[in-house]
């Protein structure tokens, strides 16, 4: 699985569990880091770790791929999941707010919003 199906695999997996307002940045060109960042909002810290084992689970069962790095897990205000070419960002809102990902790696062209296949 490429880096693009990979973000959006993780972009349906977000919205099943009901994540918010879930952008995708594309920083290959701005960063050796990673190719897309994959950020969402979760409601509270508990829905924060819920949508972190959904991912977990789903991409570790069905497409046995398991994440390079975790961090956040135990707080649930940011937790950040490194699949190397992507990396997931689940934040709830007053962290979002706070560290503004979106404004520090924006050059214009490269945000995209994820459309909910809920509505």
């Amino acid at each position: 699985m490429n880096t693009q199906e990979l973000t959006d695999r993780i972009c349906r997996l977000l919205d099943e569990k009901k994540a918010e307002d879930i952008t995708i940045l594309s920083v290959s060109h701005l960063t050796i880091v990673a190719d897309y960042f994959v950020i969402a909002t979760a409601r509270s810290t508990s829905q924060a770790k819920a949508v972190y084992e959904h991912i977990d689970e789903k991409l570790s069962k069905a497409d046995g791929i398991e994440p390079l790095r975790v961090d956040g897990t135990k707080e649930g205000r940011w937790i950040v999941m490194d699949y190397g070419g992507v990396i997931v960002h689940i934040f709830n809102d007053d962290t979002r707010v706070l560290y503004c990902l979106e404004k520090l790696w924006a050059d214009g062209d490269n945000v995209r919003k994820y459309e909910s296949l809920r509505k």
